[in-house]
């Protein structure tokens, strides 16, 4: 297997964008990072969307994606994970490459979303989830999150309060992010105080899904070092699964998929935990970050909150994580979500991350996941 390293990337804000089609959104967060690429010709292009099918009535993504980007006819293919769907192509794209299959490749996370109706929406979500067991009895993704988060209370001796730190962190950096959605700080007390989603998960404890679209191209070593740009290297890719319906695993609170996933990856690119110093991980809910970094083995079992109310989690801190504002404040982009994931990632190894800049940084982890846990997605990004 080859290096792979990203020449290019880009993004459109995240956001409600009435006057943008799914396929200006893809355009819009193309031309940037082809740009960037200096116009190196696209062998093959991974398009992350996991809903338009339900939502748009348009599948076939690939093909009609390849033409709108004028990419000529190159292979072309839509990828879907729920929201482990960006994840899941960019590890595709990195297989492309990494094996000498292609030079250089597109992956295109895309998401229209907000110009149809809540219930909808509400049940193309819920298409992450098992079918016969959860989402046909009514479970939705939040409602799911509701009850690990309760589960984990009670387990471990928690109250809603101690989970605000998350998002009052990604809303810290969201006020720093131009193409964040929320552009605001919050505060604990607020979050503690907002109306119920589903208890104990409040509103401000609940990302907002919306349009949005980022683009990685990825290329091989030879290509990579032509372009005289910063190096930033794919150094470890994985992705695993476990059931998808939280009945059928033997201890819900445990993500096995990401823990999995996470230490193929760093095996992969032969570095430990304690050298990642960012990482950007699913925080749809804030119990959905605090699973995903015990899974991950950045924190113990049942003290993730507590570790993360040291100010670990800050820009300032150990391992800051949302450094663009998470899917809280920046938006859940569903399917784009691991796609933009790695444009904050490489900006962040590029020192090009503006104000939320972490200092330093050489080594960044980011990870997505896909329904309750089922598909994690995983990559280690260095600065080389």
């Amino acid at each position: 297997m080859r290096p792979v390293y990203i020449i290019g990337t880009g993004q459109t804000p995240v956001g409600e964008h009435w006057d943008r089609s799914l396929e200006r959104l893809a355009v819009d967060a193309f031309l940037p990072a082809h740009a960037a690429a200096q116009q190196v010709p696209i062998d093959a292009l991974y398009v992350a969307n996991a809903l338009s099918a339900s939502l748009a009535g348009q599948a076939h993504l690939g093909a009609h994606l390849a033409a709108t980007l004028g990419l000529g006819p190159i292979e072309a293919t839509r990828v879907e994970a729920a929201g482990a769907t960006g994840g899941v192509a960019l590890r595709q794209a990195y297989l492309a490459v990494a094996s000498g299959a292609y030079d250089c490749v597109a992956v295109v996370g895309v998401e229209k979303i907000t110009d149809v109706l809540d219930r909808p929406l509400e049940v193309a979500l819920a298409l992450g989830l098992d079918a016969a067991t959860e989402a046909d009895q009514g479970l939705t993704l939040t409602g799911g999150w509701a009850l690990l988060q309760r589960r984990y209370s009670y387990q471990y001796g928690y109250d809603a309060a101690d989970f605000a730190v998350f998002p009052v962190n990604a809303h810290a950096n969201g006020a720093r992010n131009s193409n964040a959605m929320y552009r605001f700080p919050t505060t604990a007390a607020k979050v503690v105080a907002a109306a119920p989603v589903a208890a104990p998960i409040g509103l401000l404890d609940s990302s907002t899904v919306a349009d949005g679209a980022a683009v990685v191209i990825l290329a091989g070593e030879g290509i990579a070092r032509e372009l005289a740009i910063p190096l930033v290297r794919i150094a470890g890719s994985a992705v695993s699964t476990t059931p998808l319906a939280l009945t059928a695993r033997p201890d819900p609170l445990w993500l096995a998929a990401a823990a999995r996933s996470t230490e193929i990856a760093l095996r992969q690119a032969n570095v430990t935990r304690s050298t990642i110093q960012v990482a950007d991980l699913s925080d749809q809910h804030a119990i959905v970050a605090a699973l995903a970094l015990e899974a991950s083995g950045f924190a113990e079992r049942g003290q993730a909150p507590r570790w993360a109310a040291d100010g670990t989690i800050t820009t300032a801190g150990r391992l800051p994580i949302a450094t663009a504002g998470g899917c809280k404040a920046r938006g859940d982009t569903a399917g784009a979500l691991g796609v933009y994931q790695i444009v904050e990632l490489t900006a962040q190894l590029q020192e090009t991350a503006g104000a939320n800049q972490v200092a330093g940084v050489r080594t960044a982890l980011a990870q997505c996941l896909g329904g309750l846990g089922a598909t994690a997605a995983t990559h280690i990004l260095v600065r080389d």
